[in-house]
């Protein structure tokens, strides 16, 4: 197994912090036959939310971002959600409709904008005070859903979003949802490697384009190109590096983003490296992150509660509807890990994150 922290079980952890946070919040319930107010969409990002605490969301209608805006919502905050189609409008109003967006105050706002046009990304965040930049290209006619051709996309939108978030005055912070696949494919053949996989680490390029790993290769170099840019314009960045998401109907409701990742899942297994995240912890963390900043939390967090053995790996298997030896090979039983994974950093934060909360209610 991975290092999954300094307490038994970070799992559990992260629970606690999602119930204590709802508590601090003072939520108010949706209440039964409550009238829908409506999903408000602009053109422009100019509408009239709360300036103090309103962020945007990229991708909001994706698997990851939808969580997020839940999150957000939970902690009071005004979401202004980027979307590039009215179908993706007529989703959110579906969803606000049904209550699952679990918010009865209209402070959610939609705003069409495209990733790689950075006028239309001015406008889009302007007045916020912070992005979470979630948005990943998922190409339906690719083998294994992220062609080559998408992870540069991928490079190009990641760049115009930091650029736009360094040139609008009320955006202070920016949260970029990265991969733990962006730390952990190395050449093994070297003898001098740390057996210790945690924020410091970075996959090789070279190694992603070899294997043909597009989707590494993509999140790579989208991370790295927002860390240039924040230096280089003093923007207050962290980003998160998760495990394959996984969580309610992930499969139905995120099925090419988990083809991608699964690509190179068996060398993963067998290194000790192919771990789970649930959507709900990831948006909570990214959430907590976000406000940790505020605090000097900074740099790479990566995220993942489980690492996959055999019996889960026959789970996930089944989930996707691979044959297990598709992720795990031929092996019959556990195997001796080479590299152990550390979400330390993140661990800490939380535990802090966590004891504040305690202290204020």
């Amino acid at each position: 197994m991975g290092i999954l922290g300094a307490e038994d079980s970070i799992r559990m952890e992260l629970e606690e912090l999602r119930r204590m946070l709802v508590a601090c919040a003072g939520l108010q319930r949706r209440k039964d036959g409550e009238e829908f107010k409506g999903v408000r969409v602009s053109t422009k990002g100019t509408d009239a939310d709360d300036g103090q605490k309103l962020v945007c969301v990229t991708s909001g209608v994706s698997y990851l971002g939808l969580a997020i805006v839940k999150k957000l919502l939970l902690r009071g905050y005004s979401v202004r959600i980027i979307v590039e189609s009215e179908e993706d409008i007529n989703k959110l109003r579906e969803m606000e409709s049904s209550g699952e967006m679990g918010t009865r105050n209209n402070n959610v706002s939609v705003v069409k904008a495209k990733m790689t046009e950075i006028e239309s990304l001015l406008e889009a965040f302007e007045g916020c005070r912070g992005v979470f930049h979630t948005s990943a290209f998922i190409d339906p006619a690719g083998l294994s859903g992220y062609t080559k051709s998408m992870a540069e996309i991928e490079v190009k939108a990641s760049e115009t979003v930091m650029t736009a978030c360094a040139r609008t005055p009320s955006v202070r912070k920016c949260v970029l949802t990265s991969s733990l696949l962006a730390c952990i494919w190395k050449d093994n053949s070297q003898c001098d490697l740390s057996s210790v996989i945690n924020h410091g680490c970075w996959s090789d390029e070279a190694l992603c384009k070899d294997k043909k790993l597009w989707y590494a290769l993509g999140k790579l170099r989208a991370e790295k190109v927002a860390w240039r840019i924040a230096k280089e314009t003093r923007l207050k960045l962290a980003t998160i590096c998760p495990g394959l998401i996984t969580g309610p109907e992930f499969c139905h409701r995120s099925p090419m983003a988990t083809i991608a990742y699964l690509k190179g899942a068996q060398e993963m297994y067998a290194n000790g490296l192919l771990a789970t995240v649930d959507v709900n912890k990831l948006a909570g963390a990214e959430v907590c992150v976000f406000e940790a900043m505020d605090n000097n939390a900074a740099g790479r967090y990566l995220c993942f509660d489980e690492v996959i053995e055999r019996g889960e790996a026959e789970k996930l298997a089944g989930e996707v509807g691979m044959p297990t030896n598709k992720i795990c090979g031929d092996e019959s039983g556990d195997v001796e890990a080479r590299f152990q994974l550390s979400n330390e950093k993140l661990s800490r934060l939380m535990r802090r994150t966590l004891r504040h909360c305690y202290s204020e209610c």
